[in-house]
């Protein structure tokens, strides 16, 4: 009997290793697959990372090739590239201008000055050179006193998520070239500058193209047109713009910290820049630096009286007003 019982506790101490046995040959298995498996979750989001990687890095690498290539090429390669681009605004000069006047586009008036202003939408200084200067500008313009030149860039995209810069010189270029009072395109402008629209160039927040296309009605043109300007069509002409622009010499400064480069905005009198370097020297903000430079008086803008360097003078120097 006694035997017996010694032999049934064998068994089942037989039985109770097995059960352990086998209870940690699952667990061991379970734990491998649970392993494989975290190893697959990991290596695929290396993968993943890997090739997220590859893509920024081959895009810093294309813009850094891209913007070396077109920081090498001549002033006059960048101009041949600008006019072989197919979709131009039809009422835009060769090198990217609007030019306007009392008597609508493209018609200048005999005996007045051209100021031309280069501008992009995001700069803040182009902002408050609007503010500031252009309801003496679109004064000046109605009263036949001077002709005005738009030069609409788009360089300052990199700030915005949404490529805010072209899309709205993309529209001031599609209006300029289908709607034909320019007193809508000059309020449109004035509208996007406007301290309670114009976004940050360091905080940037969306902007629906609704939001610009109710700028632009607000301006006085049809929402027709305003809804069409947003169509990019004129992307590639911006794109020629940016890259030539800047290599205009006529356009550096030639004084001061910024001397031999183009800032924005950039004001120039009959083809001559007005040097902020100077501005700065005779203390002068910008609507008083157009006056001095034009020869008049701020009684006289939208008046009859004309400025005394007519159309082909060299404008007035700010420093000696010689």
């Amino acid at each position: 009997m006694a035997q017996n019982e010694k032999q049934a506790a064998k068994r089942k101490s037989r039985a109770a290793r097995r059960e352990a046995e086998e209870a940690a040959e699952k667990a061991a298995q379970e734990q491998a697959a649970k392993e494989r498996k975290q190893q697959t979750i990991i290596g695929a989001i290396v993968v993943f990372v890997i090739v997220a990687l590859v893509a920024v890095i081959g895009v810093v690498i294309y813009r850094n090739i891209k913007a070396t290539q077109e920081a090498n090429i001549s002033v006059s390669e960048a101009y041949s590239r600008l006019q072989s681009v197919s979709d131009k605004p039809s009422t835009a000069d060769d090198k990217g201008g609007f030019l306007m006047s009392k008597n609508g586009y493209n018609t200048s008036v005999d005996g007045a000055p051209t100021v031309a202003v280069y501008m992009d939408p995001m700069c803040p200084g182009c902002g408050n050179f609007n503010r500031t200067t252009d309801a003496t500008l679109i004064s000046m313009m109605n009263a036949g006193q001077i002709n005005l030149e738009i030069y609409p860039m788009s360089f300052m995209d990199r700030y915005s998520t949404d490529e805010y810069s072209s899309r709205v010189s993309g529209a001031i270029a599609y209006i300029a070239s289908h709607d034909s009072n320019p007193d809508h395109l000059l309020n449109f402008i004035s509208n996007i500058y406007a301290e309670d629209f114009q976004p940050s160039e360091s905080s940037y927040k969306a902007v629906s193209d609704d939001a610009i296309i109710e700028q632009a009605t607000k301006a006085g043109v049809s929402e027709d047109i305003a809804k069409s300007a947003m169509n990019r069509e004129y992307q590639d002409w911006l794109d020629a713009i940016n890259v030539y622009t800047p290599k205009r010499e006529e356009l550096w400064n030639t004084s001061g910290s910024s001397a031999g480069s183009m800032t924005t905005p950039a004001v120039t009198i009959n083809g001559t820049i007005i040097n902020t370097s100077d501005m700065n020297t005779a203390q002068m903000g910008w609507k008083d630096a157009v006056l001095a430079s034009i020869g008049l008086e701020e009684s006289q803008v939208g008046q009859s009286t004309m400025p005394s360097i007519g159309s082909t003078g060299k404008p007035i120097s700010l420093t000696t007003g010689q």
